[in-house]
């Protein structure tokens, strides 16, 4: 596997919790309850799994790795990539904050967690999209072996020391759980 490869796998898992965050809107946009164990765990996904492990892959090691190859980080992929993760942390925290209140009882609330989840849907479908067909080519074409190699090793030291070993395959039986659970 290289470590395109395994961004792309990622990419999979992401959009899988989008979906399945896009079903809890549906009951909360119904007037039905959410079980707040589900949705915690997938704000805690997308905070924790996708934002400091994946992202923080892409940000530490791809990225550079990229501009010494000669793709400019200004003006470029890569600087859109960023300003793209920026707008997501931020969709994220109003998402976090919409779901506090919702759940101390502020039934007007469901709007504003439904607009930041849909909205936070779209930013990472869309930036996963140019990831897959725009930026991992240019890596593809770009990076030897060695150095798709190199981060592969790079990338699993950052997991481990972000958020722990074994628990990315903790995330994937959570989301294998929330996937029957919402997607059948």
């Amino acid at each position: 596997m290289t470590a395109t490869e395994q961004l792309r796998q990622e990419h999979e898992a992401i959009t899988l919790v989008l979906s399945i965050l896009e079903k809890l809107c549906q009951r909360l946009a119904n007037g039905e309850e959410v079980n707040p164990e589900h949705f915690g765990q997938v704000l805690e996904f997308i905070q924790v799994f996708a934002d400091q492990c994946h992202h923080g892959k892409e940000e530490q090691f791809l990225f550079p790795a990229l501009e010494a190859a000669g793709i400019p980080k200004g003006g470029g992929p890569i600087g859109v990539m960023l300003s793209e993760h920026e707008h997501g942390r931020a969709l994220i925290r109003q998402l976090g904050a919409a779901w506090q209140k919702h759940r101390s009882g502020d039934r007007a609330a469901a709007a504003a967690v439904i607009t930041s989840a849909r909205d936070y849907s779209a930013l990472l479908n869309a930036h996963i999209f140019k990831e897959n067909n725009v930026l991992f080519p240019m890596a593809e074409a770009r990076l030897s072996a060695d150095s798709q190699r190199r981060l592969l090793e790079e990338f699993e030291r950052l997991e481990i020391e972000r958020i722990g070993a074994g628990r990315h395959e903790q995330f994937h039986k959570t989301l294998d759980f929330l996937k029957q659970t919402y997607l059948g």
